[in-house]
C-alpha cells in the first residue's frame, strides 16, 4: 500500500508531500571488500547466514517508511543502523538519512522477514541529490545508541564504505541511474562500534563537510511484549 510522507527540502525550505509506492533495502553494498567482510562476519556472529551473492535487494512494505520519532517494535531484539536513503521524486532525486531497523533474532533464520517486520525510520529533511552528487564521496554518516540513559557513538564513517548511488540503482534497475518517482532505497550501513545491540533510542545523521550542512533524525524504541 503506497504511503505519503511530508519532507522539507533543504536548504531551500520547500515542503513536499512525497508519495512512496516502493521501498527497497539494499544490503551487502560495501565498496570496500574488507569492510564488507567485517560486516558479514559481524552478522554471522549473531547467527545470520552469509549471503550467496552481494549486493542483495529486499522489497518491504512501503507503509513501513516512517519519519515519526516514537516507534513501536516487537520484543527487545531489534536495533537500528544508519544508512543514506535515496528517494525518487518528480523534480529530481533526493537524499536523506535513515535507519534500517531490523529484528536480529528473526534475521538469524530469515533476512527478508527481519526487514519486513520493522518500521524503517527516515529523516524529515532531505537534500537534492544534485546538490551533493559532485562530491558525494565526501559525505559522512553516523549514529548514536542511547543505552541506560547514556548516548554512545554507535557508527561513524564515510559513504565511501558503500557503493555509489548510480551503481546501486543500476544493479537494481538495469540501465537506470536515477530512482523513479515514488521509489525509496536504503543503501547500506557501517559496522557497529562495540557490536550490534538493541538500544532505547537511535539518533542518525548525514553530514556534508563541504557545505557544513547536516541532516539529523532520531527515534525512540518502544518495545511491545512477545506473547509465546
Amino acid at each position: 500500500m503506497p504511503i505519503t510522507l511530508e519532507f522539507m527540502i533543504k536548504p531551500e525550505g520547500t515542503i513536499k508531500q512525497i508519495h512512496i509506492a516502493e521501498l527497497v533495502i539494499a544490503g551487502w553494498t560495501g565498496r570496500d571488500v574488507d569492510a564488507l567482510e567485517k560486516h558479514i562476519v559481524e552478522l554471522e556472529e549473531l547467527g545470520v547466514p552469509r549471503p550467496s551473492s552481494v549486493p542483495c535487494f529486499y522489497r518491504v512494505a512501503s507503509e513501513n517508511f516512517s519519519n515519526h520519532e516514537d516507534l513501536q517494535f516487537l520484543g527487545n531484539t531489534s536495533s537500528g543502523e544508519v544508512e543514506f536513503v535515496l528517494i525518487g521524486n518528480d523534480d529530481g532525486m533526493l537524499i536523506g538519512v535513515g535507519s534500517d531497523h531490523t529484528d536480529r533474532e528473526v534475521e538469524t533464520y530469515s533476512v527478508p522477514v527481519s526487514k519486513q517486520m520493522c518500521l524503517k525510520p527516515v529523516s524529515r529533511s532531505l537534500w537534492r541529490y544534485s546538490d551533493v552528487s559532485d562530491h558525494f564521496d565526501d559525505l559522512l554518516i553516523r549514529s548514536w545508541a542511547t543505552e541506560n540513559g547514556k548516548k554512545n557513538l554507535y557508527q561513524d564513517g564515510s559513504v565511501t564504505a558503500m557503493r555509489q548511488p548510480e551503481e546501486l540503482i543500476g544493479l537494481y534497475l538495469p540501465g537506470q541511474t536515477v530512482l523513479p518517482h515514488g521509489m525509496a532505497m536504503y543503501c547500506g550501513t557501517l559496522a557497529a562500534i562495540g557490536g550490534i545491540r538493541p538500544a532505547d533510542r537511535f539518533d542518525i545523521e548525514i553530514e556534508d563537510p563541504k557545505t557544513g550542512r547536516k541532516i539529523s533524525h532520531g527515534y525512540n524504541v518502544n518495545t511491545l511484549p512477545v506473547i509465546k
